[in-house]
């Protein structure tokens, strides 16, 4: 519930403080003493848009703030929490607007943004009046209207639901599709490339071993040459040889010399040894140097193969069995893929059988609704003497989508016979104020967690009329809080609370007030609306019936 309204330098006010009760609030004044202004301080602070000039002529910055009560189940309070701002009992908002046009706003002293304001504002305000696109004439909003009046908002969320389930199964079946079609477009490169791969069968290291092998062999003849040179000059025609003969003729000298060659005698057989190890080793090398002849032209043909092969897919020989494990799954996903795309139509078929449901019971739970909500207006216009005009809401088939395959609008005719059409198009501006009003009452079954505004909705009514209007106003403010702008005294008499808008002029300059009016001070303000300039005795006769016991 909104409990006060606080400017200072705004427009042509320079200082005010409003503080509303629950129930029917009403600002009365004459024309231009600025109770428009009061709903353009309070739009500015809460982020809607309005004038582009604000600050009072002389000032440096204006400034608006507003405080609401706030239980604690409200819905502002999520928001609030999703803007990092803790919720209290108490929510206050502040928004400056300084001269050179820039804007500050705050939340419980918390800075925010202006689209912050315009969400938080949702939730705590409905604004009706005759440029109503904000809200009841808005006819995207009408389908939420009958869900919420219908108790069909269940539905509509169980219809939701259902269409995300089919949206998600129908974009899977889409990509599957796109999958499959792209691999059949390029399987018989696939088949191709995937065959010469697997002809090639490259395995990691491939390249690093054939390249080694490739440079042995090339390198393999010299190398021939010259170990078996070096086993030439160990053999019995050299170094062995010599050695023997060595170590025999020393063997006959030692007789003679009582051991004195003993110790290089055991050299030399020592020697021997070891050149036969060397021998063994050499052999075995020349051995593994015997090469075909046509090994070569074989391993730099499968070398160069694989290097190829690598080039044409960018990738590094050792990556060419990743190609073909790629290839391999596109190929099997190819062959499967059909088996797939049916279950995936099928998902779809599914999801499309439970969404058609889903749509067809919030149908019918709309048609339920709509004859209702019509019903209830036939019943409200009587008493706002419009007896003869047809209220229709009017559902039509609409592409299926996420509330459902409908399209709801409000419809109104104001002469029998004549077809029914947009409310704004269709109805005058007395008509549409009353259009409104009832069909607000109708849609507030239980009561709006929204403080609601009307600015000026009793306009071109009047006598019985007028009074039935304030009447319902006074309806919904007991189920909560009604702000009104009006110059009907019958509204006026039917207030909880009653605020007169006055003008006056300082020093040459202009300056709108609000002033809380008493039971004397109502008599005298309905008795003005009343009669005019010159308020008689009689006026404030006609005034205190009207007020009656709301004196």
């Amino acid at each position: 519930m909104l409990r006060g309204l606080s400017v200072r330098d705004i427009l042509i006010i320079d200082q005010l403080e409003l503080n509303l009760q629950p129930g029917l609030n009403v600002l009365t004044g004459e024309t231009g003493a600025g109770k428009s202004i009061l709903l353009d301080c309070l739009g500015f602070v809460l982020g809607w848009r309005g004038r582009a000039e604000l600050v009072r002529q002389g000032a440096e910055q204006g400034e608006v703030t507003a405080w609401f009560d706030i239980p604690t189940n409200h819905p502002v309070n999520g928001i609030l929490r999703d803007s990092g701002i803790e919720p209290e009992d108490e929510l206050i908002l502040r928004r400056i607007n300084a001269r050179d046009g820039r804007k500050t706003a705050f939340v419980n002293d918390r800075r925010c943004s202006g689209q912050v304001l315009r969400q938080i504002s949702e939730t705590l305000l409905e604004l009706h009046g005759q440029h109503d696109d904000r809200g009841l004439l808005n006819i995207k909003g009408h389908m939420s209207l009958l869900d919420e009046h219908a108790k069909a908002t269940t539905l509509h969320d169980t219809c939701r639901n259902a269409w995300r389930k089919l949206s998600r199964a129908k974009v899977a079946l889409m990509e599957l599709s796109s999958k499959i079609n792209a691999l059949s477009a390029e399987e018989e490169y696939l088949r191709h490339t995937l065959g010469d791969l697997q002809l090639l069968d490259v395995q990691v290291g491939d390249d690093e071993m054939l390249d080694s092998r490739r440079r042995l062999i090339q390198a393999a003849v010299k190398i021939r040459t010259d170990v078996i040179k070096a086993l030439d000059a160990l053999s019995n025609e050299g170094a062995e040889g010599q050695i023997s003969d060595a170590s025999r003729w020393l063997e006959d000298a030692a007789q003679q010399l009582d051991g004195q060659l003993d110790l290089a005698s055991e050299a030399l057989v020592a020697s021997l040894n070891h050149l036969g190890k060397a021998q063994q080793e050499i052999e075995t090398v020349l051995g593994s140097l015997k090469f075909n002849s046509s090994e070569l032209e074989q391993t730099e043909e499968r070398l160069f193969a694989i290097r190829a092969a690598a080039r044409k897919h960018g990738v590094t020989s050792d990556e060419l069995p990743e190609i073909t494990l790629a290839l391999e799954l596109k190929l099997e996903t190819l062959e499967s893929g059909n088996v797939e795309l049916d279950a995936f139509k099928l998902d779809v078929e599914v999801a499309h059988a439970a969404y058609s449901a889903a749509a067809l019971c919030l149908h019918e739970a709309r048609v339920i609704g709509a004859d209702a909500l019509d019903k209830a207006m036939a019943a409200e216009l009587t008493p706002l003497k419009m007896e003869r005009a047809v209220f229709k809401t009017e559902i039509k088939s609409a592409e299926e989508g996420p509330n459902g395959s409908d399209s709801v609008a409000f419809t109104v005719s104001t002469n029998p016979g004549a077809p029914t059409g947009p409310l704004e198009k269709i109805a005058s501006g007395g008509e549409l104020s009353r259009f409104l009003l009832a069909l607000k009452v109708c849609l507030s079954q239980g009561g709006s967690r929204r403080t609601m505004i009307f600015d000026e909705i009793d306009r071109g009514v009047g006598g019985a009329t007028a009074n039935a209007v304030g009447r319902r106003l006074a309806e919904l403010g007991a189920e909560g809080q009604v702000l009104v702008v009006t110059h009907s005294p019958q509204v006026a008499a039917l207030a909880n609370a009653h605020w007169r808008v006055e003008k006056r002029i300082e020093d040459e300059v202009t300056l709108s007030t609000v002033v809380p009016l008493g039971p004397n001070d109502r008599v005298d303000e309905i008795a003005r609306m009343l009669a005019g300039d010159v308020v008689t005795d009689e006026a404030r006769g006609a005034a205190r019936s009207l007020l009656g016991k709301n004196l």
